[in-house]
């Protein structure tokens, strides 16, 4: 059951950011006239530095709206603005790209909207204030001040008369409780829909996700071809070699020295375990034949009981998932897993995946130091190229001292 007071202070809260947003509309109401005014005058040279600084002010100011709509509507509002050159050019993109004369179409409208979602949320509550105290003030007022609060044919002479408002300031205060939350929700969906992307620039970034996220498949996978070529080169072929060379001098010598010949023939069994072991450790690296037999669960499972850090593994899988996701995910877990015994210096790894809404879910936590980041080349980079290849996403909540928290997610649906 939620809680009155809680709730309450919710709404409390609402009312001081729709006090912020209408003190933040006049602000911008002024950031659109040095907009337009800075556009203006480009031709003169003079509104060139104008115009690049309205602009920083503008987004900066638009990245605030954005961050309190995120935070509102419970997803983020992503920017959707080209990329800056380093050069002269830099105006002349500011002035093509869509998303800039959206954000002054937003400024002049988030003016005259605010009044309507947050300005009226906070008048509804000040009348409300002023109608449930207002015995109050008619006894501290001087008479023909207050006594006239609806008008003329509404006139009030006595303090006992003026109680009659204070039922209204109940109404206007409940009404207040009722429509704050969806009114700061209008607010937040206004913001979103002028300075969230269209669907052109999601298109537009879509494509260019994609493009990036396949160019890095396909080098991480002709590394994985060049790996396997000399692994194979320097160690099992190698074996090999040495393997036939050895047999062929046994045959030379089967005759003449029967006891070398036992000998080279031990030896021979002994490098075709290895490389045979090799071959087993290779073909494991490109897929554990644990994972085919025993599904993800198992694979995890037995991961974790080869780990010298204490593993506790937690899994919610209705079955068996796709074959590529399941390789990625196990190769996406085994990476994390190894970086977190690698260097985090923890006492104790926790593995949680789970299957909801059609995405496969994956957190690995531990306990160590903390200070992990996918920019500090402990193979953290590679496991969100390895899920990029699937629209998957890796976000990395590690602050210094820890806890360290991975999760990594894939869309997928179970077989």
């Amino acid at each position: 059951m939620t809680d009155p007071g809680a709730t309450l202070l919710v709404r409390l809260r609402q009312l001081g950011w729709s006090l912020v947003l209408l003190l933040g509309a006049a602000a911008g109401a002024s950031l659109a006239t040095l907009w337009i005014t800075s556009t203006s005058v480009i031709v003169l040279g003079a509104g060139i530095p104008l115009t690049l600084l309205a602009t920083v002010l503008v987004r900066w100011f638009a990245d605030l709206h954005r961050q309190w709509a995120g935070d509102r509507l419970g997803e983020p509002v992503p920017r959707s603005y080209l990329p800056l050159p380093p050069t002269w050019r830099r105006l002349w993109t500011i002035l093509r790209d869509p998303a800039s004369w959206r954000d002054w179409a937003w400024l002049v409208v988030n003016s005259l909207t605010i009044w309507v979602t947050s300005g009226l949320s906070v008048v509804i509550f000040l009348l409300g204030v002023a109608a449930l105290i207002y015995p109050i003030l008619y006894g501290l007022t001087p008479p023909q001040v207050l006594r006239t609060p609806l008008g003329e044919g509404f006139r009030l002479d006595s303090v006992q008369k003026s109680f009659a408002l204070v039922p209204l300031g109940a109404v206007l205060l409940l009404l207040w409780y009722a429509t704050s939350a969806p009114l700061a929700n209008l607010n937040a969906l206004v913001i979103r829909s002028l300075l969230g992307p269209t669907e052109q620039a999601r298109l537009r970034a879509r494509v260019a996700h994609l493009a990036a996220t396949r160019a890095e498949t396909v080098d991480a996978q002709a590394g994985e071809l060049r790996r396997i070529e000399r692994d194979l080169h320097d160690g099992a072929q190698a074996r090999l070699v040495s393997l036939g060379m050895s047999l062929g001098l046994a045959k030379q010598l089967l005759d003449d020295d029967p006891q070398a010949v036992r000998q080279m023939l031990s030896d021979a069994q002994t490098v075709t375990a290895d490389a045979l072991t090799e071959l087993r450790d290779l073909v494991r690296g490109i897929h554990p034949p644990v994972l085919a037999d025993r599904g993800l669960d198992g694979a995890l499972r037995a991961l974790a009981l080869v780990n010298p850090i204490e593993t506790t593994v937690v899994t919610r899988l209705p079955g068996r998932l796709p074959a590529p996701v399941e390789s990625a995910a196990y190769f996406a877990v085994s990476e994390a897993l190894s970086n977190a015994i690698k260097h985090a210096g923890a006492g104790h790894i926790r593995i949680e995946v789970e299957l909801t809404a059609g995405e496969l879910v994956m957190l690995v936590s531990d306990d160590g130091r903390g200070g992990a980041t996918v920019e500090a080349g402990t193979g953290l980079r590679g496991v969100a190229r390895r899920l990029a290849a699937f629209d998957g996403t890796l976000t990395v909540h590690s602050p210094r001292g820890g806890p360290t928290e991975i999760r990594m997610s894939l869309p997928c649906a179970s077989s």
